[in-house]
């Protein structure tokens, strides 16, 4: 069954931004700093959920106390940042989004200051009617309110919506407020973790792509 929208939302990390290697290793220098064993990418992508700190609580397998959590949000985000300018975008883009008929905008759970720009510096910025970052201090929490507020913004109907992400709390975003949603099994969650949801899942953007109508 072909997805009908006329308005395709896509995701950042793990989407269109190819960031797995930064991720893994901004993980594992969390895992170090809290005397954890280092994981592999497959096993952050079989755990990884939202809200963090319960995925980083189940992995340590002990509560995180605020000053916990504060410490883990500066040392991931310090080694990611360090990383992230040496990662590119994923296959497909910006190639197949160029092609489509559809509207289009981005809507990232990474900090709006900083999406802005790396968005500009790949040339992607005329692509998209809107780009919408996390504007507030915090792993940002479930994507579903800031889905939400970004399709007011866009003066969209969820109905004619498909959002296109890497993680589960996408589609459960998108179920939230009543949007389609495709799945690509290329960032933070694995596609067994993504055939959970009940949604569509592909390997690839051109793949995820072909199942709009």
């Amino acid at each position: 069954m072909r997805i009908r929208a006329d308005h395709v939302v896509w995701d950042w990390n793990g989407t269109l931004f190819a960031d797995n290697d930064a991720v893994l290793s901004a993980v594992n220098r969390v895992c170090a700093d809290f005397g954890h064993a280092a994981i592999t990418l497959e096993h952050w992508r079989d755990v990884f959920s939202r809200p963090i700190k319960d995925c980083y609580e189940r992995m340590f397998g002990r509560p995180l106390t605020a000053a916990d959590w504060a410490r883990i949000d500066t040392v991931y985000h310090a080694e990611y940042r360090a990383l992230m300018d040496g990662c590119g975008l994923a296959v497909g883009v910006p190639d197949h989004l160029a092609t489509l008929r559809h509207t289009q905008s981005l809507l990232s759970m990474w900090f709006h200051d900083e999406l802005v720009p790396l968005v500009a510096r790949f040339g992607l910025g005329e692509l998209f009617s809107r780009v919408d970052g996390l504007k507030a201090a915090g792993d940002g929490g479930s994507k579903a309110e800031h889905l939400a507020e970004h399709l007011d913004a866009l003066d969209l109907r969820p109905r004619d919506v498909v959002l296109i992400g890497d993680v589960a709390d996408d589609a459960e975003a998108a179920r939230h407020v009543g949007a389609q949603v495709v799945l690509v099994a290329t960032g933070t969650s694995s596609r067994k973790v993504l055939e959970r949801t009940g949604a569509p899942v592909a390997d690839s953007i051109p793949e995820a792509l072909t199942h709009l109508a």
